[in-house]
C-alpha cells in the first residue's frame, strides 16, 4: 500500500513563521509567548481551511517545548517530537461535534485538575466549539473562567455567533481571515517546484480562486488536480476536469456589448449549453467581470482584480471603452437577471434574452456632457423681434404673463449713474449682505430667496432688482411694504423696490436651445 500523504498534511506548518495569511494573529502569538503573557483560554474563529487547528497546535506545541526559541517551537526536542507522532498526554484534541453532550464535558472538567504528564501545560483543543450543546456550554463556564494554573483552552469555530456570549467573553478572541487569491497562488507555486510539478499561472489562478480563501480546499484541488494531469498542468484541463466555465466567453460578451453584435449572445448561450454548464454560475462570473472591468475603468490599473495576468492585461484594454454610468447600468440589469432567473422555467431562453439585452443597452449621456456640446456650439442671438410684436398687437386680448397687479418696469438700458448716485449706490451694495442677512433672520424662505437677487440700478431711492425666475416677482411684490420698513432700520430710509426682466429673452433662447439638445439626445419629447 501507498505512503502518499496529501498536501495539505504533508505541507502543514510546524512554526508560527509558516502560517501564510494570517500574520496579525501569528505575530501577536508570538509576543505573548515571548513576554510571558499566556491567557488561559483562546478563540480562534474564521472561515473553513484557513489554519485555525494548524495554528491551535503550534501554540499547544510551543507552550511545552523545551527548547522554545523567539516564541517558535524548536522541533527537535522530546516533547515536540512527541507531539508530531501524536504521542503528547498533554495535548487533548476534541471534537466538539462528537462530544458534544453534557457527559464528555463533565468528564473534561474533571481531568483538568490532574497536573500534565512531562509538559508544563495541559492544552485542551475543541475544535468546532460551536456544536456543543447549550448545556454543554455551561458546565464549562466555572472551569472555563478559573481553570488550574497548568491548563489551557483553545476553541476553533467556523461559526462564532453559536458559541455563547459568556464563552466568548471568557476568552482572547482571533479572527482567521480568508487567504488571498495570490497567497495562495504563490504557496502553490513553491509546492509545486518542491514537488516537480509544472504548472502556469493561469492553472494556479483558477485553482486559487475556486478555493474562495481557503488553503486547504486549494491544496485538495491541487492533488486532484494531479492525479487527473501527472507532472505537467495546463489550465484547459483544470478547467475540463472541474468543468469551469471558460474566462473567455466573458471577454466575448464584453466586446460584443461595444460591437452590437447580437449573434454572440446566442452563440455564447449556446456554448454554456453544450458543456452543462451552469447558467446560474455563468452569471455570477458575468457579474464579476463587469465589476474588474468597472474598477480598471475608475482606478486604471487592475490592482483590484483578482486574476491571472494574462487577463489582467485584458482587462486593461478596457479602461477607456466603457463609461461609469454605463457599467452601473450592466451591472444593474445584471443582478436583476440573477434574481429572475431562479423562478424561470426555461434559464437557456431567459440568457438568450438577457444578453440580447445587454447588448442593445445605448451609452448613456449626462446631462453635463450635452450641456457642454451646446456651450461649443455657437448660438444665433441676432433675433429678429418684429414678428414677436406683430403678433403681440395682434393678440392684445391674451392674458399677460405675469399678474397685472406686479409693477415691472422696462429697463431697456442700463443707465451708469452719476457720481453723486455711484457713490450712495456704492455704500448701498455694501450693506446689502448686511441687509439680506437680517431678512433671513427673520424670515428664512424669503431671505434666501432675496439672496438669490441681483440689484442692477439705483435711481432715486429705488433698487432694481434682477431675479432669477419670474414667479419671484409675485413673492417680492408681496413683501413690499415689509422690505421699505427694513431698509429704513439698515440704510437709514425707506427705499422702493422694482424688478426688472433683463436677460430673460437670452435665457429663454438658451432653454430652448437645451430642451431641444436633450430630445435630440436622450429621445424625449416636448409637453
Amino acid at each position: 500500500m501507498s505512503n502518499f500523504l496529501v498536501t495539505a498534511r504533508k505541507w502543514r506548518p510546524q512554526k508560527f513563521e509558516e502560517v501564510v495569511g494570517q500574520e496579525h494573529i501569528t505575530t501577536t502569538l508570538k509576543n505573548a509567548i515571548k513576554n510571558n503573557r499566556i491567557a488561559h483560554a483562546y478563540l480562534f474563529a474564521g472561515p473553513r481551511g484557513v489554519g485555525k487547528t494548524t495554528t491551535a497546535r503550534i501554540l499547544a506545541k510551543v507552550l511545552n517545548c523545551l527548547n522554545p526559541l523567539d516564541g517558535e517551537p524548536c522541533n527537535e526536542c522530546e516533547m515536540c517530537k512527541s507531539f508530531h507522532n501524536s504521542q503528547s498526554l498533554d495535548v487533548i484534541e476534541i471534537d466538539g461535534a462528537s462530544n458534544r453532550r453534557i457527559e464528555e464535558i463533565r468528564s473534561l472538567r474533571e481531568s483538568v485538575k490532574y497536573a500534565p504528564a512531562k509538559g508544563k501545560y495541559k492544552v485542551y483543543i475543541i475544535d468546532e466549539v460551536h456544536m456543543l450543546t447549550p448545556e454543554s456550554f455551561n458546565a464549562l463556564l466555572k472551569t472555563l473562567e478559573e481553570p488550574p494554573e497548568h491548563t489551557l483552552f483553545i476553541f476553533a469555530t467556523t461559526d462564532v455567533h453559536k458559541v455563547p456570549l459568556t464563552i466568548v467573553s471568557r476568552c482572547q478572541r482571533f479572527d482567521f481571515r480568508r487567504i488571498e487569491l495570490n497567497t495562495i497562488k504563490d504557496l502553490l507555486s513553491k509546492i509545486a517546484e518542491a514537488e516537480g510539478i509544472q504548472i502556469d499561472d493561469t492553472a494556479l489562478s483558477l485553482i486559487a480562486k475556486k478555493a474562495d480563501g481557503a488553503l486547504r480546499d486549494a491544496e485538495s484541488l491541487f492533488d486532484q488536480i494531479i492525479s487527473y494531469s501527472g507532472k505537467k498542468v495546463n489550465s484547459e484541463e483544470i478547467s475540463q476536469m472541474l468543468n469551469l466555465i471558460d474566462q473567455d466567453i466573458y471577454f466575448r460578451i464584453s466586446d460584443a456589448i461595444l460591437s452590437k453584435d447580437y449573434n454572440a449572445a446566442f452563440e455564447v448561450t449556446r456554448t454554456i449549453y453544450d458543456n452543462g454548464w451552469n447558467f446560474i454560475d455563468f452569471l455570477n462570473e458575468l457579474n464579476e467581470h463587469f465589476r474588474n472591468i468597472f474598477t480598471v475603468v475608475l482606478r486604471k490599473s487592475t490592482d483590484l482584480v483578482e486574476a491571472a495576468e494574462l487577463y489582467k492585461e485584458k482587462y486593461l484594454l478596457y479602461k477607456d471603452s466603457f463609461s461609469e454610468s454605463d457599467l452601473l447600468r450592466i451591472l444593474t440589469f445584471i443582478n436583476k437577471t440573477q434574481y429572475e432567473i431562479k423562478s424561470a422555467t426555461d434559464q437557456r431562453l431567459k440568457i438568450e434574452i438577457a444578453l440580447c439585452q445587454l447588448i442593445g443597452l445605448e451609452k448613456t449621456a449626462t446631462i453635463s456632457d450635452i450641456i457642454k456640446q451646446i456651450s461649443s456650439t455657437p448660438v444665433n442671438r441676432n433675433i429678429d423681434s418684429s414678428p414677436i410684436q406683430n403678433k403681440t398687437q395682434k393678440t392684445s386680448n391674451v392674458r399677460p404673463a405675469y399678474k397685472e397687479e406686479v409693477n415691472v418696469p422696462e429697463v431697456k438700458k442700463f443707465v451708469a449713474p452719476s457720481p453723486k448716485d455711484e457713490k450712495e449706490l456704492k455704500g448701498i451694495i455694501s450693506k446689502w449682505n448686511e441687509f439680506v442677512e437680517q431678512v433671513k433672520s427673520e424670515k428664512l424662505f424669503f431671505g434666501s430667496l432675496l439672496n438669490k437677487t441681483n440689484p442692477i440700478e439705483f435711481i432715486d431711492n429705488r433698487i432694481v432688482l434682477e431675479v432669477e425666475h419670474p414667479d419671484d416677482f409675485d413673492i417680492i411684490n408681496d413683501h413690499k411694504n415689509y422690505l421699505e420698513q427694513k431698509t429704513k432700520e439698515i440704510f437709514g430710509k425707506k427705499i422702493e423696490f422694482n424688478i426688472s426682466n433683463a436677460g430673460n429673452s437670452a435665457k429663454s433662447e438658451e432653454l430652448n436651445t437645451l430642451a431641444k439638445a436633450v430630445i435630440d439626445k436622450l429621445g424625449g419629447k416636448k409637453i
